[in-house]
């Protein structure tokens, strides 16, 4: 640990988190201005995360691939808050299936909502997926990518953890070609002292619609798992 990597650290918290608390006040703000205004404040986000991450971090982020630009659902390895925080700069306009505990945060919770983001409640049952995919099938009538995390939470590099149920559901249900994106963001991001290096994002062969559970969970899992 040394102490270039401590004092970065030091600068990216305050500059990172302190300019994040306006913008989720500023997402409030936009909401009674229209969903474009909102939208331009979480893009926001995104880039000043992104430039805190190369300029106070000293993080390079490397993208291998191009995710087609058709309806598809994407699914990205989940190593820390990083490719979190990052989409939306990665994606244009995205709507990602996140944990409905997430949408209790005060002011963010409520921007989310509004945003796009689809509440993921892990126990919901049937109700629950049907809930989901009805509010996904608008977001792609609105032509937006949509974005999931399959193994449900945060996971550490080198592990492969199989993928979470639901995605089975949401694959067979929206009938979407899936797009895996592998990322190694742990190593240097998931700590509290966060290390220089690279972060690379890996995009994997498109999976088509339509087959069978066993296959594309398989496909998908060795494909996420293709930078550990």
């Amino acid at each position: 640990m040394g102490i270039v990597a401590i004092l970065r650290s030091l600068l990216f918290y305050p500059a990172f988190y302190g300019f994040s608390a306006l913008l989720v006040v500023a997402s409030v703000l936009a909401i009674p201005l229209g969903r474009n205004r909102l939208r331009y404040v979480v893009a926001t986000w995104g880039v000043w995360h992104h430039w805190c991450v190369t300029n106070l971090l000293g993080i390079t982020i490397v993208q291998e691939g191009v995710i087609p630009d058709e309806p598809v659902l994407i699914l990205v390895k989940h190593e820390s808050f990083f490719e979190a925080i990052d989409m939306p700069r990665l994606f244009a306009f995205p709507t990602v299936f996140a944990k409905k505990e997430l949408f209790a945060i005060p002011g963010w919770g409520f921007s989310a909502k509004v945003y796009g983001l689809i509440p993921v409640a892990r126990d919901g049952g049937a109700k629950s997926l049907r809930a989901m995919i009805a509010t996904a099938r608008k977001r792609i009538e609105e032509r937006r990518p949509l974005v999931l995390f399959p193994e449900g939470t945060r996971v550490e590099h080198g592990e492969k953890p199989p993928l979470q149920s639901g995605f089975a559901g949401i694959y067979k249900l929206l009938k979407l070609p899936v797009v895996p994106v592998a990322v190694n963001s742990g190593p240097l991001y998931n700590r509290i002292i966060k290390q220089p290096g690279t972060i690379t994002y890996r995009v994997g062969e498109t999976i088509p619609a339509g087959l069978k559970r066993e296959e594309v969970e398989a496909r998908a899992h060795a494909a996420l798992n293709a930078l550990n």
